[in-house]
């Protein structure tokens, strides 16, 4: 069987660019076949976009939420990389420390604004709370198996050849898991991109989830509500590209299929 063919060049754009543009005349189609005087067009979606630039806050609410993220994010990287490594190298200590993970682990970070605000009052610190925790659980848990699934040969061959535990947890093991590992910091990312919006719309006054709620109450400005969404998920997607391309590196691109 031959192999497939390898795409264009250019149609890793192209195909992409026609969606979205099937996509925009459909909505601007439906809104006035419908003679909608609620939901917006494209056109009032991208005045509403314009007046926020005007009005000199768009790019504020951007870094806002963006700020948010990062701290939070980072700060769960930080102690669930760690902890990851430590539970898959000892699994005596992941057979005590799992199960508490798993009954924290599907909590929904939204049931923890109550305690955020209660703890932190209303700011960056309850919202980044919240983003640390959404993030920190899936980190841990892909480190965790991604040691723990990293095959026992690479283990025995590292100690025949004299290796400390540190070395071989350093210069081995944790190569070898760094694929599975960077799976699960991709999908935290994007969990806590979904967090920081829900979070911004109770516990903060600013970023992009604040904006969609107060456009909503404050003269049910449903442009700006639209223009909001389209700007989440523009930034999820562009996030998204962005730690994708660390599947690109030398030392990782042997774990995903090109």
């Amino acid at each position: 069987m031959s192999a497939l063919a390898q795409p264009r060049k250019w149609e890793p754009v192209f195909w992409p660019a026609l969606a979205a543009s099937i996509l925009l005349v459909a909505w601007w189609s439906s809104v006035a076949l419908t003679g909608s005087t609620i939901f917006p067009s494209p056109m009032d979606v991208q005045r509403g976009l314009a007046e926020l630039v005007r009005k000199g806050v768009l790019w504020g609410y951007i870094a806002d939420s963006l700020g948010r993220v990062g701290a939070g994010y980072l700060i769960a990287v930080a102690l669930g990389v760690p902890l990851g490594l430590m539970l898959g190298w000892y699994p005596e200590a992941g057979q005590v420390v799992n199960p508490a993970i798993q009954m924290l682990r599907p909590i929904s970070p939204i049931a923890w604004i109550p305690v955020s605000i209660v703890w932190f009052g209303v700011g960056n610190t309850a919202a980044i709370y919240l983003i640390f925790l959404a993030s920190f659980f899936p980190i841990v848990v892909a480190v965790m198996n991604g040691v723990r699934n990293v095959p026992s040969m690479y283990r025995r061959a590292g100690r025949n050849f004299g290796l400390s535990p540190g070395a071989l947890l350093a210069r081995v093991v944790f190569p070898a898991a760094l694929p599975s590992i960077l799976v699960g910091l991709r999908i935290a990312l994007g969990i806590a991109w979904l967090v920081v919006v829900a979070a911004e719309m109770i516990a903060v006054n600013s970023g992009l989830g604040y904006l969609v709620i107060d456009s909503r109450n404050s003269g049910k400005r449903y442009d700006l509500v639209v223009a909001a969404m389209i700007l989440i998920g523009v930034i999820g997607l562009a996030l998204d590209l962005g730690i994708r391309r660390l599947e690109k590196l030398r030392s990782v691109r042997w774990g995903f299929r090109e």
